[in-house]
């Protein structure tokens, strides 16, 4: 292949990318290495896709992280030979005394660095999944389809907005958020609201 075939083929555009065969790979290096135009072709595509990721990059939803984080810390405590007790289920008669075998547990506690929302899985199985979280101030829209999230406030006060009806959640109050309603939390005390979270696959 000779360089202005190369340059106008769209093989540089997928080589940035990493979609070419291994022997395409090696023909385009060994050009690159021929050509300093092909060098510098290469550099534009790059600076050019990066300028497209970043006009067109999505925020991503902030409960995404500190729940990746939490499933990687749960799965860790699993393999360090962690014994996996399945709480009960959150309720209209639920108390915050129900939850304190976790609630007091060391290793359940905030750190003092923690972004927006903190969380510690308590148990993860085909029934859903129960954590510990933190909210400093607010968690955003969603919308379950397929389990409901349920809350027990712990510590602090928060507000949950179901649709057009809003919640207010002091220490001891339970809600369950019902399917395929957009819902949102907003942190009403100075500290973070503290909740036991459950979610359970409807």
């Amino acid at each position: 292949m000779k360089k202005e075939e190369l340059l106008s083929s769209g093989l540089l555009e997928l080589y940035v990318l990493g979609e070419t065969e291994s022997q395409e790979n090696i023909l385009i290096e060994e050009l690159i290495n021929l050509y300093p135009e092909i060098r510098e072709e290469l550099d534009c595509i790059e600076v050019a896709l990066e300028k497209y990721a970043s006009a067109n990059a999505i925020t991503p939803d902030p409960i995404i992280k500190p729940f990746l984080l939490a499933t990687l810390d749960y799965i860790d405590r699993l393999k360090t030979g962690e014994t996996c007790i399945a709480p009960p289920i959150l309720h209209n008669d639920s108390s915050i005394e129900d939850y304190l075998p976790w609630i007091k547990r060391k290793d359940m506690e905030l750190p003092n660095d923690f972004e927006e929302v903190y969380a510690k899985i308590i148990s993860n199985d085909a029934q859903g999944m129960t954590a510990i979280a933190w909210i400093k101030t607010m968690a955003p829209q969603e919308v379950h389809y397929h389990e409901y999230e349920k809350f027990l406030v712990l510590e602090g006060t928060c507000s949950i907005h179901i649709e057009d009806e809003v919640h207010v959640l002091v220490p001891g109050d339970y809600l369950t958020i019902p399917l395929r309603k957009k819902h949102h939390v907003l942190v009403t005390s100075s500290i973070p609201c503290k909740v036991i979270l459950q979610r359970i696959a409807a």
